[in-house]
């Protein structure tokens, strides 16, 4: 398996938004950040604080380093996300193309992400080996510090994440499918009801009027409460 990219953070300035880059970090199981040269020290109990819980844990293991050039210890190829620095001469990804990249890269990879106010200076970029790009819109192409960590960690464990979300608590009533006994009876109270009130007719049409019926109850993906509501509102109608 290849080594998980490293992230890090070029001289933020607010602890908040590093613990929250802890914290979508964690989502997609990265867990090694560096920081450099953050604006108010470090450790920042802001961070901490934001991180909440298990996030903590990266944080705990943040290195922290002067300069970008030795935050760079043991990379071999990095990816700088900015919107700017396209007059570097550097391939420019997507943040899907680059991490498939990154996936597929032997050595260790790392991305880049640059101070909120302004991002990655052209001399951060230059250490980089290539850019990556959201494609967002161009009259606000600004994202928040978290906001990117938490798309490149996306787009990094995409290939392992399951297909669809599993619940992790067990369904409400209202959540379970009626099974066929219970549509069965339902089809059942409304066609006695229909019938007592003359809704089959002409009497030759009455057989394929029953069955339409029956296959759109079956048509139908009702829940259990949904069926009880159905046999409550027909009640109510016939009552008298």
């Amino acid at each position: 398996m290849p080594m998980k990219p490293v992230i890090i953070l070029v001289r933020p300035q607010m602890g908040e938004n590093i613990g929250a880059a802890a914290r979508a970090m964690l989502n997609f199981g990265l867990t090694e950040m560096r920081l450099v040269a953050p604006r108010d020290g470090w450790p920042n109990p802001k961070a901490v604080a934001m991180a909440s819980g298990a996030a903590g844990k990266v944080l705990d293991h943040a290195r922290v380093y002067p300069t970008l050039a030795e935050a760079m210890e043991g990379i071999d190829y990095a990816f700088a996300t900015t919107a700017r620095g396209r007059e570097l001469t550097k391939p420019v990804f997507t943040p899907a193309t680059a991490m498939e990249k990154a996936r597929s890269h032997d050595g260790r990879c790392a991305i880049l992400f640059g101070p909120e106010r302004a991002g990655l200076e052209n001399e951060d970029v230059a250490r980089a080996n290539a850019i990556v790009t959201v494609p967002v819109n161009p009259d606000f192409p600004s994202l928040n510090l978290a906001q990117a960590v938490l798309l490149m960690g996306y787009e990094y464990g995409r290939d392992t994440l399951p297909p669809e979300p599993s619940p992790h608590h067990k369904r409400a009533e209202s959540e379970v499918l009626a099974d066929r006994i219970e549509i069965e009876k339902l089809g059942d109270h409304y066609e006695e009801r229909l019938e007592g009130a003359g809704f089959f007719f002409p009497e030759e049409k009455a057989a394929n009027m029953k069955l339409n019926l029956r296959n759109m109850w079956a048509r139908l993906a009702l829940t259990r409460s949904d069926v009880r509501m159905l046999h409550g509102i027909l009640r109510q109608l016939t009552r008298r």
